[in-house]
């Protein structure tokens, strides 16, 4: 992603900004309502940010909002972009280049996916832990730009330890139940079969989707600091008896709305404001 469009990108969104933004927060299918509490917000439509794709899936909103959020200044994706609806992998994480270049010095990126952990349930929230990166692709495929990060990034402890701690101490002073475990990314559209899921918890995984490991191994190669948190919105192929839809997907997540919000409120609003 040509550096050029970055600065374009970003000098069209800092024209409208008082403040600059501390975290990004990318939200994935359902998940954008936290978006909504946003105070003071300032909304950017995709369709108007130059190099922007433009969000085409139900449940996405498709608009960057900043302002404060639990006394802290943040830019949230209201919606991404996947892979699967014909984007590069540059495109998929050209916004968190865009949000780097605003400033943020850590980013919260968030999923619905499909449980493979047979402890798991449908509402449960999942601390990302590491993840599998099985697209078949990398956003940092072809020249590396030196300005934006180094040319082979170290992906040992992606998810910051620290955060999970954090998150963690949160989730038990809110009395909420966490899980912790690896996230397989896939392609998608389709979901996987029963016989995939079984090759993917042998690999380890714990949940599966269709995003966030793109932009989790962009925000590494920036130096962002990274917490990312599953909703399980459904058991994956083969598990429970029944079909998967996304309108589970969407439903799942609306019925946890106000736990995911009351903890990743809680740990925006008690993280250390340090860079």
């Amino acid at each position: 992603m040509e550096q050029s469009m970055i600065k374009e990108a970003t000098a069209y969104i800092n024209d409208n900004l008082t403040e600059a933004p501390e975290i990004g927060l990318i939200l994935g299918s359902g998940l954008g309502v936290l978006a909504e509490k946003i105070e003071n917000p300032v909304t950017f439509p995709y369709k108007d940010i130059p190099h922007f794709p433009e969000s085409t899936v139900s449940g996405h909103k498709g608009q960057l909002v900043t302002g404060e959020l639990e006394g802290k200044q943040v830019i949230a994706m209201q919606g991404r972009f996947h892979y699967y609806e014909g984007y590069s992998m540059q495109q998929v994480t050209f916004p968190v280049r865009v949000m780097k270049e605003l400033g943020i010095h850590s980013i919260m990126i968030t999923n619905a996916a499909g449980g493979i952990n047979k402890l798991f349930k449908p509402g449960d929230l999942m601390l990302i832990t590491d993840h599998i990166n099985n697209m078949g692709d990398n956003p940092l495929l072809g020249p590396n730009d030196e300005t934006l990060g180094e040319r082979f990034p170290d992906m040992s402890q992606v998810y910051d330890e620290a955060y999970l701690r954090h998150a963690n101490d949160c989730a038990a002073r809110l009395g909420l139940n966490v899980q912790e475990g690896v996230y397989v990314g896939n392609t998608g559209p389709a979901y996987e079969t029963p016989a995939e899921i079984n090759m993917l918890r042998t690999f380890g995984g714990d949940a599966v989707g269709m995003s966030t490991v793109p932009e989790v191994i962009a925000a590494e190669h920036a130096g962002l600091r990274v917490l990312g948190i599953s909703c399980i919105s459904n058991m994956a192929a083969g598990i429970l008896d029944q079909p998967l839809t996304h309108h589970e997907v969407i439903e799942t997540t609306e019925q946890v709305r106000e736990d995911f919000l009351r903890f990743v409120k809680e740990i925006i609003r008690t993280l250390p404001n340090n860079r």
